[in-house]
């Protein structure tokens, strides 16, 4: 998992809302109704953007620092950070009973989608 920490800035709308930007990620802009919900949704858009960027094989680019970030009135700077999970499909040699293969393949269940599931709530990560 890759860890990016980007600043953003909230502007405060009149309506008691938020629209957040990214000086370094041009374009990467959310909003959110509230002020918890606008860093739930900056974090979101961080991850998306960053996702995005991976996969299309761009540069990601570097973060200014935080001091170096010029504000209006009605705005503050506040570090966002994303973790980028690697979601690209591996193979892996697994060993299972054939009882077990006879019976995934007569229930029609996906052996990768099983495995992977009883992973992630092993792993916490559900």
């Amino acid at each position: 998992m890759a860890e990016f920490v980007y600043p953003a800035v909230f502007h405060l709308n009149e309506d008691g809302s938020y629209t957040i930007t990214y000086p370094d990620l041009s374009g990467c802009i959310s909003e959110g109704k509230s002020l918890a919900n606008a860093m739930y949704m900056a974090q979101s858009a961080l991850t998306q953007w960053i996702e995005y960027l991976t996969d299309k094989k761009q540069q990601i680019p570097h973060a200014s620092a935080l001091n170096d970030i010029t504000i209006a009135d009605g705005e503050f700077v506040n570090l966002i950070r994303a973790d980028v999970k690697d979601n690209r499909a591996v193979r892996r040699t697994v060993s299972i009973p054939k009882w077990m293969d006879d019976k995934v393949t007569e229930t029609g269940l996906s052996l990768s989608r099983v495995l992977q599931d009883a992973l992630k709530e092993r792993l916490g990560t559900m």
